[in-house]
């Protein structure tokens, strides 16, 4: 996993439990932010660099676990936080209503500590896996832009084939395309033009 994964956030107001989270999640080889209520949670989870993953507290001072899974699934255009809820709410109406709110998973507390790594590991997983689809879809667009601007219409010299930029100035149509792509191009002969070369057709 990628070292951005490894960043989580804990807000949970209770100090033994916190300080319990804690010591685990650096065991296992985590970087910790810990606060004590929803909202310090919500000053972190609204910054552009906020942990990928959060640990929230169903029941906390000021914004309860539930009340900021759904501020943080409002927020759109950021990359996607995986968040777990921690709740001493066992029924299946309430954890119902925690996912409802927005959350991805949860762990019914006290909980276990090998069944709190397994779920953190699912988090990673799913948030490598929406970075990697963010980037694809990000190259994608790069890609179907410089396809755009090739399309487009350029003036080019009916003798040299040199084409015209958008600073007015001409340049060799390989030199242009790699100012534009980065693509590099080799050199050859096409069969029609080697025949016409054989032929002595084509002009010196």
């Amino acid at each position: 996993m990628s070292l951005a994964n490894n960043r989580i956030l804990i807000a949970e107001d209770h100090h033994v439990s916190r300080h319990l989270l804690e010591r685990n999640l650096q065991n296992w080889g985590f970087e910790v932010i810990s606060v004590e209520d929803g909202e310090a949670a919500a000053a972190i989870l609204d910054q552009p660099d906020a942990p990928s993953i959060a640990i929230l507290d169903w029941m906390m001072p000021k914004i309860d676990g539930a009340e900021l899974c759904q501020r943080v699934r409002q927020q759109t255009g950021r990359s996607y936080i995986y968040l777990l809820l921690l709740t001493a709410k066992g029924q299946k109406d309430e954890i119902a209503e925690g996912l409802a709110a927005g959350a991805d998973d949860y762990v019914v507390k006290p909980f276990d500590p090998n069944e709190l790594r397994a779920r953190l590991k699912v988090g990673q997983r799913v948030v490598e896996l929406e970075r990697t689809l963010a980037q694809r879809v990000a190259d994608l667009e790069t890609a179907l832009d410089d396809v755009k601007r090739l399309k487009e219409l350029l003036p080019i010299c009916m003798y040299c084939k040199s084409v015209r930029d958008d600073q007015d100035y001409w340049r060799q149509i390989d030199e242009y395309i790699h100012a534009e792509t980065g693509t590099d191009f080799s050199h050859g002969i096409c069969p029609i033009c080697m025949d016409k070369l054989g032929k002595g057709l084509l002009p010196p």
